[in-house]
């Protein structure tokens, strides 16, 4: 049976018009960087729950999560109307396999995100665990508009603390960005951009590409390195690509 715990919204980030962050403090188990919990409400006498990736890493005493607002949604509205002192159920317990403990050896370390999927590679990035692994780690982010790209102050410190050995491509699919590729991953991927921009070569022989967001983007991407001699990673057989779909 699922383990309840009472937390508290300690700041709410706005991000753009449905894009939120809820900064919480809850007791909670010790979790591993790419796991997610459980948030939930009473709403009309019952405890309405959904999952959401952590977004700060496993040594901070601050809770996060990162959501978009969806309309007629059973619980991301009151979420996003939460302010600062009020009260969210927290699931105790953290759950999950995307994870650094669930991947192979590899040289380099692709993630790729669409939305609010990038929060749950803040999480493995910000552990010392992910840059001790991997030469060079590439997070690339696609969104619709700038507006977007969140987390910007948070991967500014990313890109000081290691320079080189982190490559940031965000992707804009509506609106041009300076800095920012236009269109969408599957483009990029197979024209070659992506690789230009982050000066990473994507190869089976010395990349791992963790996939997190819409099921779209997942299906297309998978099927693109299916095509360049990548296959799924499994337990039992070792691979180059790994999938989460994005809560």
């Amino acid at each position: 049976m699922e383990k309840w715990l009472e937390g508290t919204v300690v700041e709410k980030r706005h991000w753009s018009d449905k894009l939120y962050s809820l900064r919480l403090r809850a007791p909670v188990d010790a979790f591993t960087a790419g796991q997610f919990t459980r948030l939930a409400l009473e709403i009309d006498g019952e405890r309405v729950a959904r999952p959401y990736s952590f977004v700060n890493p496993p040594q901070d005493d601050m809770l996060e999560v990162h959501f978009n607002e969806v309309e007629n949604g059973p619980l991301s509205p009151r979420l996003a109307a939460l302010e600062p002192g009020d009260r969210v159920w927290v699931s105790a317990r953290a759950n999950g396999f995307f994870t650094l403990d669930q991947l192979p050896q590899s040289e380099n370390l692709w993630m790729i995100a669409t939305g609010t999927a990038l929060g749950v590679y803040l999480s493995i990035l910000r552990t010392e665990r992910s840059w001790q692994r991997f030469r060079q780690i590439v997070l690339v982010h696609n969104v619709r508009y700038r507006d977007q790209l969140s987390y910007g102050e948070e991967i500014v410190d990313l890109k000081q603390r290691y320079g080189a050995r982190f490559r940031y491509l965000p992707i804009t699919s509506r609106e041009p960005v300076d800095g920012a590729l236009q269109g969408r991953i599957l483009a990029a991927l197979e024209d070659g951009r992506l690789e230009k921009q982050a000066e990473v070569v994507l190869s089976p022989e010395k990349s791992h590409v963790m996939l997190c967001g819409n099921m779209d983007m997942i299906r297309e991407v998978s099927a693109a390195l299916d095509a360049r001699g990548m296959r799924k990673h499994r337990k039992k057989e070792p691979g180059h690509y790994t999938t989460e779909k994005y809560h």
